[in-house]
């Protein structure tokens, strides 16, 4: 398939992640991505409003795609949230641990992202009553797998050793994106990239998003000397990608 748009070490493809012939087997070194939450946000083209059954059953099929395209000792980052009561209250990222590991995927360790802006609700169901309260945790997983072999042999690393007692701390608080800033419904700050790149993978490693969205990710990872593969499902965000990278570049 032909890059909707390319750069020196950094291609953008327009396509599906649920379409296993979109990427040869074996490309890629560690995948950064947060698939869409099924929390009936407004894409253009896709589907984020499914039943549960549904929605896990789609991210069975991506997430087998990842592993196949993934290398031997490929790495994936997942961003998801903790829980969802959009279908009823449903363990959203215990779910996904669980798929992803039926694809295939070793279960590393999960870092939990502190989102400080996520929500600043407390707790509802019965207000000042135990009769239906359910509380909210402002936090979202990064959840750390790997395909065959964690231990990859050591090569060049882009991280400082205040970098890496800070990223190696479990917990990491910083705050989420602007959604008008970006122009995209569910973007993530550069920060989260940024953190996982450089605490999981090596200088010249092929960094892989299969939800570029706004391509943070993809523009991460360039900026940080990694080869860079996006891939997006909508055109229009395809552009704003592209868009972005170039005036980020200032080409």
């Amino acid at each position: 398939m032909k890059p909707y748009f390319s750069l020196e070490k950094l291609d953008l493809y327009h396509g599906d992640a649920s379409v296993l012939e979109t990427f040869e087997k074996g490309f890629y070194d560690l995948c950064v991505t947060s698939p869409p939450y099924n929390l009936s946000i407004e894409y253009q083209g896709s589907n984020d409003f499914r039943a549960y059954d549904d929605y896990l059953n789609w991210c069975k099929n991506w997430l087998k795609n990842c592993y196949f395209w993934g290398k031997e000792q490929a790495r994936l980052c997942l961003n998801v949230p903790l829980d969802t009561n959009k279908h009823g209250k449903q363990s959203l990222g215990a779910d996904i641990i669980a798929i992803a590991k039926e694809c295939g995927w070793k279960y590393q360790n999960t870092i939990i992202w502190n989102e400080s802006n996520i929500s600043r609700r407390t707790a509802w169901g019965s207000w000042l009553q135990a009769s239906a309260l359910y509380a909210i945790a402002p936090v979202e997983l990064i959840v750390v797998f790997y395909k065959n072999e964690y231990k990859r042999q050591k090569q060049t690393s882009t991280m400082s050793k205040e970098e890496f007692l800070l990223y190696t701390n479990g917990l990491w608080s910083f705050s989420g994106e602007s959604k008008k800033r970006l122009k995209h419904p569910a973007p993530f700050p550069r920060e989260l990239p940024r953190r996982c790149i450089k605490l999981f993978s090596f200088l010249e490693d092929t960094i892989f998003d299969p939800f570029s969205g706004s391509g943070t990710t993809i523009l991460e990872a360039n900026a940080l000397g990694r080869f860079s593969v996006g891939l997006e499902i909508e055109k229009e965000y395809c552009e704003l990608s592209k868009k972005r990278i170039l005036e980020s570049l200032s080409l």
